[in-house]
């Protein structure tokens, strides 16, 4: 009688730019008999190297790291690889991030906060074809996409004020009056219910409407 053989485990792709994180999902997954870590990456670039050397059933894809972000990476991946079966993990319930992992082709979208708690499952439901996105953050995105959003030129400014820049510089550097750039900072604070210009700025950051990108040892855009 002829024996069968054992199922093949899924294969995953680790993605982020903190080494003891990555550990951490090792450590989840080695005590899986059908999950396999069979690679990991730091950034978005060597993510999809990564993936186009091992293809992996699954991989877990940080957002905010350097050289490449992991929203730009997922697209990447599933633009060459459409059937690539990809999970955001994030620090932040931003719904802007929500909205662009999924827009991007991710399959799923979870908090680090709760990855011992949901990583296993999530894995083997993005693997068997479905979505997993937490009930929490998809309630959250449809309440946000009844807000108003940020206009160009005011994701411009904003993304300024972030460079610690004062109203007279933003001016300058877009070409337009002091006075006109807060207007669309009070149109900022409105829009984003945001207390002040610092608090605007660590809500953007938090949803994804602006990115910080790391450059050297500082943060600039």
């Amino acid at each position: 009688m002829e024996q069968l053989s054992p199922c093949k485990p899924i294969t995953i792709l680790a993605v982020d730019d903190h080494p003891l994180f990555r550990d951490g999902i090792a450590s989840v997954i080695d005590s899986e008999p059908d999950l396999k870590l069979v690679a990991q990456a730091s950034n978005g670039l060597e993510a999809i190297a990564s993936y186009r050397e091992f293809h992996p059933d699954v991989t877990l894809m940080d957002i905010q790291m350097p050289e490449m972000n992991g929203i730009d990476a997922t697209a990447e991946i599933r633009k060459e690889f459409p059937q690539a079966r990809i999970v955001v993990l994030t620090t932040y319930e931003g719904d802007v991030h929500a909205l662009r992992a999924i827009k991007a082709g991710a399959a799923g979208y979870l908090l680090k906060s709760m990855l011992r708690k949901q990583l296993l499952e999530t894995v083997r439901v993005v693997h068997g074809g479905r979505r997993s996105i937490p009930p929490e953050i998809a309630m959250d995105l449809a309440n946000r996409m009844g807000y108003e959003t940020l206009s160009q030129r005011e994701i411009e400014v904003l993304q300024l004020v972030a460079t610690g820049r004062s109203n007279k510089r933003i001016g300058a550097h877009l070409d337009i009056s002091e006075e006109t750039v807060k207007v669309h900072m009070k149109s900022i604070l409105t829009k984003m219910m945001a207390n002040d210009r610092t608090h605007a700025v660590t809500l953007a950051i938090e949803r994804g409407i602006i990115d910080m990108q790391w450059s050297g040892n500082r943060w600039c855009n």
